[in-house]
């Protein structure tokens, strides 16, 4: 039987990133390797994505982590370039808006306060100021807005996740394809994985970071994650009328929408009582024709004449308790750690979450960022960390 100081479940964007932070801290100089079933990725969230990053979130840790993602995506080139091949992760800073009417206005502005303090660059604006700053957007019911003018937009999600499972394993991190049956524990700890053809590895620390398939994982160990996989929608559409770069702009509705080259992409989520468990990965033309596209309509008149394109559906790992990820050890088994629950922001936190993994491994505390309340505490507490600004 193989055995490794650290297993890694789950080879995306969160078990790559903890995988090459963890292999390129000088602290740490044990053996790791990384497992994933499929790194083609065809139908992992990190691949079908919208690939947004922003720091307008509500709560500080979730703004850190993204201040966090945004340095790391501009650095990567450099950070991850194997023997001079620096890689491209299609980093576009086009910037997020956010709109709300009057009854949302002072979320906003308590909002904003919160980021600008942490460093985001985000500007306010009231109505007349976003009239004049984007000519093609009906301010009709608006109040406010804000816009990242830096340090948010979108990137390839396939691109970066692929980046550091190259420079992981230059750094000496074991790259397998495999799919993980179960985790072994004995005594209280994790001891390794067992994989579907039986065969096991041993572990000194496992790391389960298998998106919507980690609550399967964990479920046999007693642990119960409120996390379920929930469809997605990402819809394209061409513009008769041509307009600037589009910004991620948010709609009070809900609805998004951005420029993806020549193209636009939009989507939003579906109402709670009509969000069910995913089974598959259909797309209901449907929910484009009668919520999304009356929507865009509204809010960017241009958007009347359009015509729609390709169409694809993903799963979120969606935390039912609260939208925020979970991340870090599991209760009374100190080296079996999780990340999982993101509910569609995991991507861009993915860079400060593998840092956030390694170093907890690797000293034993977190030291750039304590991500402690986003712990498994929380849950057993039924203590919800509420973000008010989900898309």
């Amino acid at each position: 039987m193989s055995a490794y100081d650290v297993v890694i479940v789950g080879g995306a964007a969160h078990g790559a990133s903890a995988a090459y932070h963890l292999a390129a801290d000088r602290a740490f100089t044990g053996r790791i390797l990384l497992v994933e079933r499929d790194p083609t990725f065809a139908r992992a969230a990190t691949a079908l994505s919208a690939g947004g990053i922003r720091q307008q979130f509500s709560t500080p840790v979730n703004v850190s982590l993204s201040l966090y993602g945004i340095d790391f995506l501009r650095r990567a080139p450099d950070l991850l370039a194997v023997d001079g091949d620096q890689p491209d992760v299609g980093l576009v800073e086009g910037g997020y808006l956010f709109l709300a009417t009057a009854a949302g206005a002072d979320t906003l502005g308590r909002n904003h306060a919160l980021q600008t303090s942490l460093g985001a660059d985000i500007v306010h604006l009231d109505a007349a100021a976003l009239a004049a700053r984007f000519p093609w957007l009906s301010t009709e019911g608006l109040a406010a807005g804000c816009f990242g003018q830096t340090g948010e937009g979108w990137f390839d999600g396939y691109a970066l996740a692929q980046a550091l499972r190259r420079k992981a394993k230059a750094l000496g991190v074991a790259l397998m394809t495999a799919d993980v049956a179960a985790i072994e524990t004995a005594h209280g700890h994790a001891t390794g994985i067992r994989l579907a053809d039986s065969s096991r590895i041993a572990a000194g620390t496992v790391i389960v970071a298998a998106g919507t398939a980690t609550p399967r994982l964990l479920a046999p160990l007693g642990v119960k994650l409120p996390v379920e996989a929930r469809k997605r929608y990402v819809f394209s559409f061409a513009c008769r009328e041509p307009l600037p770069r589009i910004p991620l702009t948010v709609d009070p509705s809900g609805v998004y929408v951005r420029s993806e080259g020549d193209v636009y992409i939009c989507g939003a989520s579906p109402p709670e009582e009509c969000d069910p468990t995913a089974a598959d990965f259909e797309v209901d033309q449907a929910f484009f024709e009668e919520t999304v596209w009356p929507a865009l309509a509204r809010r960017i008149p241009a958007f009347e004449a359009i015509r729609p394109g390709r169409a694809w559906a993903g799963h979120y790992d969606f935390n039912t308790l609260d939208q925020n990820a979970i991340i870090g050890p599991l209760p009374e088994m100190p080296n079996l750690l999780v990340a999982t629950g993101f509910s569609g922001h995991g991507l861009q936190q993915s860079p400060g979450v593998g840092r956030g993994l390694a170093e907890l491994i690797a000293h034993g505390r977190y030291v750039s960022l304590d991500l402690a309340q986003l712990g498994y505490a929380r849950v057993i507490e039924g203590r919800p960390l509420i973000e008010a600004n989900v898309v």
